[in-house]
């Protein structure tokens, strides 16, 4: 798929994927931990030699030194199937870098795990220029917004249910970086790097009422 855009330095970029043919790309625990491991080890410059973590946990894999980063990443959830990221490019080229590092190792991962073979993506990841501060704002509650289709896949439409069960759902879950944002200490906190992001939220508070705003959203036709 061609884009009709090149990523810029300095610019923020929305980047997701899903599983070829719609498969599951997550099918537990440690697959997710996997991805956000590798988060942390492919955002760097230096080669990345993934053998070298073979059997390791998260936290070790987080402990890793890392010498200089290829992006920001300023927001992530993981899904069943599918991935979201928030991206700052810091380097030409670094967020191209930065998700075939990151496709590659996950892919040969999930392959050797599950002892299969070819393509785990649905093709060349997708990307769209956050070049709006409205939609940028968005899409920081776009991502984490995301897993409350777990719970209610029509909450769009059909408004959520239970807004405070939905609020528990989305900061009990452990796969996005929701927790950075409602400054929960947790090893993931070296993922996220929100220094180049407009000040939206002044406090957790507030980040909090923005999320609950969008919790009583209703699509209307």
């Amino acid at each position: 798929m061609s884009r009709n855009f090149k990523f810029a330095t300095g610019e923020h970029y929305h980047i997701y994927n899903r599983g070829t043919d719609k498969r599951k790309i997550f099918s537990s625990r440690k697959d997710y931990e996997r991805f956000i491991a590798l988060l942390y080890l492919a955002n760097d410059k230096g080669m990345m030699h993934i053998s070298n973590y073979q059997g390791s946990t998260l936290i070790e894999m987080l402990d890793t030194p890392q010498d200089s980063s290829l992006v920001n990443i300023e927001a992530y959830c993981l899904m069943p199937n599918h991935f979201h990221l928030l991206l700052h490019e810091k380097i030409d080229d670094g967020i191209s870098i930065f998700m075939h590092k990151l496709s590659t190792a996950y892919t040969m991962y999930f392959n050797r795990k599950y002892d299969r073979t070819g393509s785990l993506f649905q093709g060349r990841f997708k990307a769209k220029h956050a070049n709006d501060d409205n939609y940028l704002k968005y899409l920081i509650a776009y991502i984490h917004l995301n897993p409350i289709k777990l719970m209610q896949t029509d909450w769009k439409t059909a408004g959520i249910k239970n807004t405070g069960a939905a609020s528990d759902f989305i900061k009990q879950f452990r796969f996005s970086s929701y927790g950075e944002y409602f400054g929960i200490k947790r090893p993931e906190n070296k993922i996220v790097e929100k220094n180049n992001l407009p000040e939206y939220f002044e406090h957790k508070l507030s980040f909090d009422q923005f999320i609950k705003d969008w919790l009583n959203f209703k699509e209307t036709v």
